[in-house]
């Protein structure tokens, strides 16, 4: 069996990767199980410089704040702020402090200096302004929809004045407050002044599409393509405002589930622009449902990768990770009748595994489910072995 198991390993490599798939996707998503090591994060890197410069790869999509992450573009593109300006403000849930996040961002830099726009790489978050302990205030996407418009269109066509938003976004703290996280009477997602936004930001994404012949003629691409990015977002925002104001027992599966639309959305927006490389947990990209225990209740919801999954078909391609051990978070050798415990007994610190293949090799004997000594680490659920496009296996995650 053991034989059986390394015939489906290879190097890990752009190539490897690749093999296991019928074409090159539009997106190849790339998940982790855990979050915060960068371990795995470097690998992440090696990963995309390969796609780079052997399978024309020049976008790079992770799970940070999607607007934040137009800092750190404008950064490697153009040279915009500083490193340590970009990596305090380009990032969410602060992996800008991330060592191997900077040397990503140095890296795109150094790649594009002095090379036309139309050999960049390019830099993406696809995640929304969102922390697990609130959202954002639609503001930004909001104002910054509002203005652009204002430049190009006949301001007739707006649904309201500057001001008017002004007035009724009020002031951030109203939408920041900490406790609506787990006191839904605390947010501000389903007062008066939240609804009529709802209805003026979805007709300025109408008006945003409904001009789109006219605007492509009067403004660059790149103004376009973020308009239409500010028009998600403030949806997508004052979308989760509103459930974050819900009592009802759906508010937790809701939340997670307007996430991951959000996510969705932004992803395809990418696909249109070309090849990408998405970087993200496994939970955000699997292509079968997601689910996890919040207060004790089960959650289940569809993630981004299975709703775009469900728009490309064959376009999109999901490779799962694995750990064998992180032992400065607890988690020891996998048991043996795991997927992790199989592929630990193999000699190779690294591989990619042929999933598939793998599931065929193991027939009727499938493996258990490892569990989880940690709440951050989500071990590989043996029920999704035939549903990825391939697994990346590390045997050891040090502490760094």
């Amino acid at each position: 069996m053991a034989t059986d198991i390394k015939d489906t390993t290879h190097a890990v490599d752009a190539a490897s990767l690749l093999g296991l798939l019928p074409a090159r996707p539009r997106l190849l998503a790339l998940g982790e199980p855990t979050h915060g090591e960068d371990t795995l994060l470097e690998l992440r890197n090696e990963l995309f410089r390969r796609l780079v410069e052997e399978e024309g790869y020049r976008t790079i999509a992770v799970e940070t704040d999607c607007l934040r992450g137009l800092l750190v573009d404008d950064h490697v593109t153009s040279g915009t702020g500083t490193p340590d300006e970009v990596m305090e403000r380009g990032f969410s849930h602060g992996w800008g402090a991330s060592a191997a996040n900077r040397e990503l961002v140095r890296w795109m830099r150094a790649h594009n200096e002095g090379r036309p726009a139309a050999e960049h790489l390019r830099f993406a978050g696809f995640d929304g302004p969102l922390e697990i302990t609130g959202a954002e205030s639609p503001r930004q996407a909001l104002t910054a929809l509002h203005g652009y418009l204002a430049a190009h269109v006949d301001t007739d066509l707006l649904p309201c004045t500057r001001a008017t938003l002004d007035e009724l976004l009020g002031v951030d703290d109203r939408w920041t407050e900490p406790a609506a996280m787990m006191d839904p009477s605390r947010s501000v997602g389903r007062s008066a002044e939240a609804g009529r936004l709802r209805l003026i930001a979805d007709d300025l994404a109408a008006l945003l599409d409904e001009q789109r012949p006219h605007l492509c003629t009067v403004s660059p691409a790149e103004d376009l393509d973020r308009a239409r990015l500010y028009g998600r977002t403030a949806l997508g925002l004052l979308r989760y405002h509103h459930w974050m104001a819900d009592t009802s027992p759906a508010r937790p599966a809701r939340l997670v589930a307007v996430r991951d639309r959000m996510m969705s959305l932004n992803l395809l927006a990418l696909a249109d622009r070309g090849p990408t490389f998405v970087y993200a947990h496994n939970a955000h990209l699997q292509r079968e449902k997601s689910s996890m225990r919040m207060g004790g209740r089960p959650l289940e919801w569809w993630s981004a990768g299975a709703l775009v999954g469900a728009e490309l078909g064959e376009e999109y391609a999901f490779v799962a990770t694995a750990l064998g051990t992180i032992r400065h978070q607890g988690v020891d050798a996998p048991p043996p009748d795991t997927v992790e415990g199989l592929l630990y007994a193999l000699p190779e610190d690294r591989c990619v595994v042929d999933a598939r293949r793998l599931a065929a090799v193991l027939g009727d004997a499938r493996p258990a489910p490892r569990v989880s000594p940690w709440f951050g680490y989500a071990p590989f659920d043996p029920g999704h072995l035939a549903d990825c496009d391939g697994l990346v296996f590390v045997r050891d995650v040090p502490q760094v």
